[in-house]
């Protein structure tokens, strides 16, 4: 089965696979990114799939912020609601949220809406990738990874290495990845973070072939579009 972790970032996504041939590669075109989504037969992604009509708060989102405790749960937070998703400003996202939930879209759901809204409108378009791609987080990858506990937070030199060495006991050429790609693409193009971040994801999609997927919810629902509304890991 090819796999693979996908992560967003400036450049657009970048993508890892641990398989047979592992590489990485940066997908800066809505084609490109269409195309290994096409490609892959399951992957883990790090961006919201499935999206509330009028309730502001997934409840895959608020049962991840609880595993995750209350000093990592900034990294989860609320995408737009449907109705919003196809606001042409934040100002106008914004009173559409408020107008059905009553609270104010976050500045940074925002800025991801753009990626948001093509991954659902190519989920949408093709419902047989409902079924290969799936919505991850990988800082509850990383703690599963390091026996239940969050190490230090990703935004510390130590953080980062920490979570580069989780993975690379697992993967060694993730050493070589990292460096790789950290001098091959600018740091307003790839952070250090989307990198091991999309290592995380690939690693738990390679392993999810002989392993049982878990989500959060345990039943998830379904959206108004048919999309599930989960977070997968293993």
């Amino acid at each position: 089965m090819k796999t693979a972790g996908i992560d967003g970032c400036k450049a657009g996504w970048i993508l890892v696979t641990f398989n047979e041939n592992p590489r990485y590669e940066i997908l800066r075109t809505d084609d490109e990114f269409e195309g290994v989504l096409n490609h892959f037969s399951r992957i883990f992604i790090d961006m919201p799939i499935g999206l509330e009509d009028e309730k502001y708060t997934r409840e895959c989102d608020q049962l991840l912020r609880k595993k995750l405790g209350v000093e990592y749960s900034s990294s989860v937070f609320s995408p737009p609601i449907r109705p919003a998703l196809h606001a042409p400003s934040y100002v106008e996202a914004n009173i559409q949220s408020f107008e059905y939930t009553e609270k104010n879209l976050t500045l940074q759901a925002w800025n991801i809406t753009p990626k948001i809204k093509v991954l659902d409108q190519i989920l949408t378009a093709n419902p047989e990738l409902r079924e290969t791609v799936f919505e991850s987080h990988p800082e509850l990858l990383f703690m599963n990874l390091n026996g239940g506990m969050i190490y230090q937070k990703k935004n510390t030199k130590k953080g980062l290495r920490h979570r580069l060495d989780l993975i690379k006991e697992h993967e060694p050429i993730a050493a070589d990845f990292f460096r790789e790609i950290k001098e091959e693409y600018r740091r307003n193009e790839v952070e250090e973070d989307d990198i091991v971040d999309a290592m995380a994801l690939a690693l738990a999609a390679k392993h999810s072939t002989d392993k049982t997927i878990k989500t959060l919810p345990d039943e998830p629902s379904l959206d108004s579009e048919g999309l599930k509304m989960a977070i997968h890991y293993i």
